[in-house]
Order: structure tokens, then C-alpha cells, then sequence
């Protein structure tokens, strides 16, 4: 997944851009890059290959000085991942950063290139640039082109324009890769994700899918594909940039293992009343009593906690539950209910596959419930009950605390489940939000007590190529 970022400022921004790359590089990439207008009204680029160090060797060599410009950390999909497949990519006046696939990209090239276009990468982004690019020499002024590109298009695109004559004005535009923007003191910015924003912005609005935004340093105009307004929400933006500060940690892994104590404390708080010993009951109006069957979709590490869950929630609750893959959710045509509830659960909150199984489940007419680390995702706002999982934001790659602390919101819902259900007695209930209230205090004694024996492990099992993992029951899962 790539990362997005742009400025509308009134300082040079190269710094800070590539800075906000830096808080993307959890989503991986393959090469890095940014395009600003200069002071002289020149749109200058600069990229790199591999790492972010590079960019900023790059930047260090061949500075640049303009207060507007977007920036990208490319994961390849069309094209070798090299300097020249790299983003942002420019044709004539247009510079274009993009995140998704554009799926008639083959189809578009070949008009163009009839047209006497001239493709210098392989990447599917260039086509957006050269028809941009196209309606400009047509004599379309930049909305105007980005709409008339927009309806010829098609796919999964999070797209940031640069216009040359344009040098205080991004052009943004959404349909299924998450994008933002954020408001800062007569700054404006734009984001694939608020992590990005968080040093910058005091506020933020999410584009929905079919919503394209003009941003100037003034503010932020909506609109949707065919260019009439819409209102888009501001919210403050409440993402501490401490939180993504891995510390006196080796790497940001390390600093979310010893993280989970704490955080797994914030979210059994939230879901747990340990003074009466009750699993909460949070306002989100869902009654487990009223709920005849349970479906779970979810992928990745997120799946595997929902089939954890699964064993709890009918073990306690006595709720049969479905839980599949949300690849193949929409495609197993299963019988859906009214009083069935749906839970999908996604760390980001913009997991495709999962938010498209929701969307499946709500157009017919199945109540859903998210399970999110991010409260501001496109799942979170288009589900009917929100469950965040407080775990804060996660940069490794591989999940550690937002995996454990899914599993301790599904302990949660699965004891509140068991009493609005009947199923649990009061005395059980107590005594298993006791034991959960065990938990961080013993988390944390168990990683500080065998955090050497985990290293000297680890160095044993590098030098084999296979390892099988054994498990039964709840730690079937978690040998997956």
C-alpha cells in the first residue's frame, strides 16, 4: 500500500514531506519521491529508489525550495520498482501521486499513445498524468480536467494533483484507497493516512469514495465525480505524534510488544467495569438477546483473532458463529438474516476486502458492528456500532498489540454476549472479568521475565528454514 502526502504551506516543504513519508513507511515501499513548485514557478521532482535515506541524499545533492508539493513511497503493482517507475510522474504541467490500481490503465494507454502520447514508465499512474496532461492542451482548466479524468477512469485510485499554474492548490480525489485532509494555521494538508498529518494538522476531514477536493491554503472544497458540492465533517485530529515514537527501543516491533500492558489496559477499561466486575454494556445498540447468528469477517492477523473469538463468543454466549476470510465473504452467497449481527474487524479500518463485505452485509439489511483501531476509517464511519480496540497507532508490519488487543475487546463482547444472552451467570461473569483484569500485570511480568530466553530462541530458530507450529483449540489460531 502506498503512502500519500501533500502540503499547501507557506514555508518550504521538502523537509517535512519526506518527515511524513517517514511516519508511512510501516505501509512498505519499494522507492520515494516529491514534486514542489519552485519559488520561480518551476515543478521540479526529485526520486529515489529503496530506502527514504536515499530521497533525502537526493534532496541533500539537488535541493528544492516550494511551499506546495506531494510526495509518495511507491509499493510497485505496474512496472520494476526504480527511479523511473517511481511517483510522482509528470506530463506537460501535471504532477500526479497515486495509491490503487487503475483497471482500464491498458485500454487508456493505447488511445493515448494513438494520440501521440510518449510512455516513459511502465506504471499505470502515467496514463492519469498524460490525460490530464491531454485536457489541459485541450484547453480545460485544472477542475474542469480533473473531472473529465475522473469519468474515464476506473478502479481503485487515492489520487493528488499538482498543476503547474496552480502552486497554491492541490487536486485530490478518492475511490477506495484512503486519503485525508488536514487543516493546520493557513496550512492545508493531505494524507493517505492521519498518522502522516499528526505533526501538522489540528483537524481533519476523510473523503468518502467518489469525493474529489480542492485545497488551497484557505481551506478545502468538496465535490463528487460530476462536481457538485458535498459536506464532508471536520474533526480535531487526536493521533499523538509521542505515540508513534519507538523510544529507546531497537525498532518500532520491539516498542508495541512491551506496549501491549499498557494499551490491553486501556481497552479492558473501556469494555470492562472492574469495580463491579461486569463485562460494559457501551451504548452502541446492539442487544446480544435480539441476535440469532454471528458472522465475522476479517483477513490477516485480524481473522485470526476473530476466530479466537469465535470459540469464546459461542462458548460463553452460546451465539453460533460464521467467521470467513473477507476475500471470500461476499462470494460463498451464505443466507443472510435480519436478526443476525456482523462484525468485521480491521486494525486500519480500510482493509478493501473487508470493507466490501460490510458494505455487502448492509445493502442487505444486516446490522454491522466495526472492530477498529482507527475510529476515523471509512469501516468505523459506515458501520452501525463501532468497537474501538485502543490500541494506538501500530507501525511494524507485523501486528503485536492491536492483535492482542482485538482479542481482548472479543473476550469483552463475548462475556457481554453471555449475560444479555442468559448464558452466563453473574457469578461466572465476575470471575472471568477478574481474571481479564489479571491480564496486563501478567503480560508484563511474562515479557520482562523471558524477554532473553525469547532472544536466544529466536537466534536458534534462524538457522532452521522450517518451523511447525502445533495448536488445539483457542491455540489453534494462534499457531496459524
Amino acid at each position: 500500500m502506498c503512502g500519500i502526502v501533500g502540503i499547501v504551506g507557506r514555508e518550504p516543504v521538502a523537509e517535512r514531506l519526506v518527515d511524513a513519508l517517514k511516519r508511512l513507511e510501516y505501509r512498505g515501499y519499494d522507492s520515494a519521491g516529491i514534486a514542489v513548485i519552485e519559488p520561480d514557478g518551476a515543478l521540479s521532482r526529485r526520486r529515489a529508489p529503496g530506502k527514504l535515506e536515499n530521497l533525502r541524499a537526493r534532496l541533500s545533492q539537488d535541493p528544492v525550495d516550494g511551499v506546495t508539493g506531494i510526495a509518495h513511497t511507491r509499493w510497485a503493482t505496474h512496472g520494476v520498482p526504480n527511479e523511473t517507475n517511481a511517483h510522482p510522474h509528470i506530463a506537460g504541467d501535471v504532477a500526479v501521486v497515486h495509491n490503487g490500481i487503475i483497471e482500464n490503465f491498458a485500454e487508456l494507454r493505447a488511445e493515448l499513445a494513438a494520440d501521440g502520447a510518449v510512455f516513459e514508465t511502465e506504471t499505470d499512474t502515467e496514463v492519469v498524468a498524460r490525460l490530464l496532461d491531454r485536457y489541459r492542451r485541450e484547453g480545460l482548466a485544472p477542475r474542469d480536467a480533473v473531472l473529465a479524468m475522473l469519468q474515464r477512469v476506473t478502479g481503485a485510485f487515492a489520487l493528488v494533483i499538482l498543476f503547474q499554474d496552480r502552486p497554491e492548490t492541490l487536486y485530490v480525489a478518492r475511490y477506495g484507497p484512503p486519503l485525508a485532509v488536514g487543516y493546520g494555521a493557513s496550512e492545508m494538508y493531505v494524507g493517505s493516512d492521519a498518522i502522516a498529518l499528526a505533526p501538522f494538522a489540528a483537524g481533519i476531514s476523510y473523503l468518502e469514495d467518489g469525493d474529489m477536493a480542492i485545497v488551497d491554503r484557505d481551506g478545502v472544497e468538496f465535490c463528487d465525480f460530476s462536481g457538485a458540492p458535498v459536506s464532508r465533517k471536520r474533526q480535531p485530529l487526536q493521533l499523538s505524534s509521542l505515540l508513534i515514537d519507538k523510544g529507546n527501543h531497537r525498532h518500532f516491533m520491539e516498542k508495541e510488544i512491551f506496549d501491549q500492558p499498557e494499551v490491553i489496559s486501556h481497552t479492558l477499561g473501556h469494555y470492562c467495569d472492574f469495580a463491579n466486575q461486569r463485562a460494559q454494556t457501551d451504548g452502541d445498540g446492539i442487544d446480544f438477546s435480539n441476535v440469532s447468528k454471528l458472522a465475522i469477517a476479517a483477513c490477516g492477523t485480524a481473522y485470526l483473532s476473530g476466530l479466537i473469538g469465535k470459540y469464546w463468543i459461542e462458548r460463553f454466549a452460546r451465539l453460533p458463529v460464521e467467521i470467513d476470510v473477507a476475500s471470500e465473504f461476499r462470494y460463498r452467497e451464505m443466507p443472510l438474516a435480519q436478526d443476525q449481527l456482523a462484525l468485521f474487524v480491521s486494525q486500519s479500518g480500510e482493509t478493501a476486502d473487508t470493507l466490501a463485505s460490510l458494505r455487502y452485509c448492509k445493502a442487505n439489511g444486516v446490522k454491522t458492528g466495526a472492530l477498529v483501531n482507527v475510529t476515523g476509517s471509512t469501516i468505523a464511519r459506515e458501520a452501525d456500532a463501532v468497537f474501538p480496540i485502543l490500541a494506538g497507532p501500530e507501525i511494524s508490519v507485523a501486528s503485536t498489540k492491536a492483535f492482542t488487543c482485538q482479542l481482548a475487546l472479543m473476550a469483552a463482547l463475548a462475556l457481554r454476549a453471555g449475560r444479555e444472552r442468559g448464558a452466563l451467570s453473574l457469578e461466572e461473569e465476575q470471575r472471568l472479568v477478574h481474571q481479564l483484569s489479571e491480564v496486563p500485570r501478567l503480560m508484563s511480568r511474562v515479557l520482562h521475565a523471558v524477554q532473553p530466553q525469547i532472544e536466544r530462541l529466536a537466534r536458534e530458530l534462524s538457522r532452521f528454514h522450517h518451523v511447525l507450529y502445533l495448536g488445539r483449540g483457542t491455540s489453534y489460531p494462534l499457531a496459524l
